[in-house]
């Protein structure tokens, strides 16, 4: 019997999701799935939902609460975490807004850029914390983290905790998957492609035509304007939402279906996706929001409209639906348990993990997304041939990550003025102590261990 225990079930949204995937995986049938939260009242809520499912569907698996994660652990196979912190559309303002008051052009403040920063000195230490109960109680239990700043949380619990089996997952990649097969006219199994940087600062970096073995990164380029400039952005999913009551789920792996949505702007989205592909000869995998929060330029060329757009469409989305458990899979962690509990060696598309060579130019210990080889012993990245220009971008995050890390790790103030003294996007100095200063009293008691 598989033993997964799901931290932060409190989330329906997280909690139904993968609920929803294990109930689908036909190597799963007799999971104990255990369910644990600080906030037991909602991981019983979650608790309820999944019982009813399987006593609907005549399913095997077992769904139980334990909220002292010390007892929930012990036998555990495998360990899914996506938490927050406090208010978390309160706190992201901050993130973003309070540092552009400082002078600060960040394009969004969720990853990268000083609101990455102060995400992450509020979200790691948890996660650290849970870590370190994984380590005591189920040491050779896999970790799959669904928490964000993913790149910075990665790359700081593998430095607190050598050695640990911890993977960042994150569903972007589907962001430029989908794609692919009506840009190329193409079906999905006839398409190949790998991707590689840093999470949502990632890029395309081959693409084959399978029937053939031939490279379609030609095609790519040469259909993308006709393609991407003309696809519908978050202005236009909000703009379609807020007309017709509407609510569209954007995210994950599946097709949208995005046939009332109309008016569309050129390149939504995606200003500076066109000029990273222009410029740099490569596709991003993500939109502007995300990728632009690593680049001190991109806020002279995003779409700054569909980032604000895509910022109220999300938060709206997630404050009125209601998710409910369906049996089909949404997300890849159930696929690599799959793959880890057979033996069925196949590709997966995008794991973060401790780069160890996979891309030149960035030092083994910082955390990088690339695609990875699945079997019976585990998760092992594939190297990707990442341009010189990308990894270029990629080498300004070195210093960031690793005073990020040791700021958390030796809760030091003065390294968080150091996080974003060396960051690229931050092109002011004089207001940057006061900055700190400043989030750590509006974020307590999230940030009071910097005091």
């Amino acid at each position: 019997m598989t033993r997964i225990v799901l931290v932060g079930a409190g989330s329906l949204q997280f909690g139904a999701g993968m609920l929803g995937d294990v109930f689908q995986s036909r190597h799963l049938t007799e999971a104990e799935i255990i369910l644990n939260d600080i906030n037991e009242p909602a991981a019983r809520r979650t608790e309820a939902v999944a019982n009813a499912f399987i006593s609907q569907n005549g399913l095997k698996q077992t769904v139980r609460v334990e909220s002292d994660l010390a007892r929930a652990l012990p036998g555990a196979d495998f360990v899914v975490i996506s938490i927050e912190v406090g208010d978390r559309f309160a706190l992201w303002d901050m993130d973003w807004k309070i540092p552009q008051q400082y002078g600060i052009a960040q394009v969004y403040g969720e990853n990268g850029g000083p609101g990455g920063l102060f995400h992450s000195l509020r979200i790691i230490p948890p996660i650290l914390e849970i870590c370190g109960k994984v380590m005591e109680h189920a040491p050779t239990a896999t970790i799959f983290n669904y928490s964000n700043p993913m790149s910075r949380i990665t790359t700081t619990v593998h430095r607190a905790f050598p050695g640990i089996r911890f993977i960042g997952m994150c569903h972007e990649i589907a962001s430029l998957e989908r794609h692919l097969p009506p840009m190329l006219g193409q079906p999905r199994e006839n398409i190949h492609y790998r991707a590689g940087g840093l999470n949502h600062f990632s890029v395309m970096t081959d693409v084959t035509y399978v029937d053939s073995g031939a490279s379609a990164y030609d095609d790519v380029r040469a259909r993308a304007e006709g393609y991407f400039g003309t696809q519908p952005g978050y202005s236009e999913i909000l703009q379609a939402s807020r007309r017709t009551g509407r609510a569209v789920d954007t995210e994950g792996w599946m097709e949208i279906d995005l046939s009332h949505v109309t008016d569309v702007r050129p390149w939504s989205d995606r200003w500076l996706f066109k000029v990273i592909l222009d410029r740099f000869g490569v596709l991003p995998i993500t939109y502007d929001s995300h990728f632009g929060e690593y680049i001190q330029w991109a806020h002279d060329c995003s779409d700054h409209r569909g980032i604000l757009d895509f910022y109220t469409y999300y938060r709206n989305y997630l404050g009125t639906v209601t998710p409910r458990i369906e049996s089909s899979l949404h997300e890849r962690v159930v696929p690599i348990i799959d793959g880890m509990l057979t033996g069925n060696a196949y590709e997966e598309a995008a794991v973060n993990i401790p780069n160890a060579g996979f891309i030149r130019d960035l030092p083994d210990w910082i955390a990088v997304e690339v695609p990875a080889t699945v079997d019976a012993s585990g998760v092992r990245g594939i190297a990707v041939d990442v341009p010189a220009g990308i990894r270029g971008l990629l080498t300004n995050q070195i210093g960031v990550h690793n005073l990020t890390a040791e700021a958390i790790l030796q809760k030091k103030k003065d390294l968080v003025v150091q996080a974003l003294l060396v960051d690229p996007v931050v092109t002011v100095s004089k207001g940057i102590p006061h900055l700190v200063d400043h989030m750590i009293a509006e974020q307590g008691p999230w940030l009071d261990y910097l005091s």
